[in-house]
């Protein structure tokens, strides 16, 4: 999957030359991993462009540094107005939005009291995160041989870069075993969480999913496919989940921000359900995607819409409303 970089980025109350956005080797975070992160999606819709779940995301983001003790010093207004301007002056119709804060150069040693913290808004071209036809076919994952962090050892309800260490170990080894993905479990050998997803199972036309006590993180796309699930009646279920009933459901599928709904055709070998994408998950994905295609009225309230420079705060207000 290659990279494609765009024109700007917005950096500590700036957008700067992509090529321009740099900092120092000493900074606190390429020592440490003191940052945190956010996964945001811009999608183009009839009514223009539109961000998913802007405050929910961005609120995270300001969670997690809370956890460490980081104090972000913009606002939360400045940054939303930050990641709809650096999406603007991209001029990108639909594209994967990272904003972040981190540590920087300061001191070298493990307290970083003294060492500042810097916040940036990137934006790029996204497609299907693990590849092309994965929305449709589905994929193939492996239990994975590495847990997710115990409780009180690493904060899981936090989106930091230190987690992801351990979802890179997830990654990597399902990759290379021949996987598109793996699923890991938590200390007590029940089923968490994939390296960057939020996995759904179905059983018996009930869904299930692992709870906030099984070290995942609080997705997003999770919660959101809750709140489709029960607005299409479907019992929702957030418990324990043993390894086995991978192998048992009738249904599994991947969400977040990246993967968006990925059906999972197979567990280690073991063909889930009929081995292809099922009802439950293709309603569900009408479901999500009618809303964030803008193809029915958002009554979740989901989508921020981008303008334009020069766009009147009235024609903006008017366009949010738009449904």
């Amino acid at each position: 999957m290659g990279f494609l970089k765009s024109e700007k980025i917005w950096m500590n109350g700036a957008l700067i030359p992509w090529d321009e956005a740099k900092v120092h080797v000493g900074s606190h975070a390429i020592h440490y991993a003191s940052s945190v992160f956010e996964g945001i999606r811009c999608y183009s819709t009839p009514s223009g462009r539109a961000v998913f779940r802007l405050p929910a995301h961005l609120q995270r983001l300001y969670d997690s540094a809370k956890v460490y003790r980081m104090e972000i010093p913009v606002p939360i207004s400045e940054l939303t107005a930050a990641v709809l301007e650096t999406v603007s002056a991209n001029g990108m119709n639909a594209c994967y939005i990272r904003p972040f804060a981190f540590r920087g150069y300061g001191s070298l040693g493990l307290n970083p009291a003294h060492c500042p913290i810097e916040v940036a808004v990137m934006v790029w071209e996204w497609g299907q995160y693990l590849g092309d036809g994965a929305l449709s076919d589905g994929v193939d994952v492996c239990v994975s041989s590495w847990n997710r962090m115990a409780p009180n050892t690493l904060p899981a309800m936090a989106k930091t870069a230190a987690n992801y260490m351990n979802s890179q170990l997830i990654k990597m080894e399902a990759l290379a075993d021949g996987y598109a993905e793996g699923i890991a479990l938590d200390s007590d050998g029940f089923v968490s969480e994939g390296s960057g997803e939020n996995v759904f199972l179905v059983r018996h036309e009930t869904l299930y999913t692992p709870a906030l006590t099984s070290s995942i993180l609080p997705g997003i796309t999770r919660d959101s496919v809750i709140k489709i699930a029960r607005r299409l009646g479907l019992p929702v279920v957030e418990q324990r989940v043993p390894r086995e009933l991978l192998y048992l459901a009738d249904e599994l599928f991947f969400t977040g921000t990246a993967v968006e709904i990925t059906p999972i055709r197979s567990v280690d070998r073991i063909t889930a359900g009929c081995g292809k994408r099922g009802p439950v998950t293709q309603a569900i994905q009408n479901a999500f995607f009618d809303v964030i295609q803008g193809r029915v009225p958002d009554e979740f309230n989901w989508l921020t819409f981008v303008h334009d420079h020069g766009e009147s705060s009235a024609l903006r207000g008017r366009r949010s409303n738009a449904g």
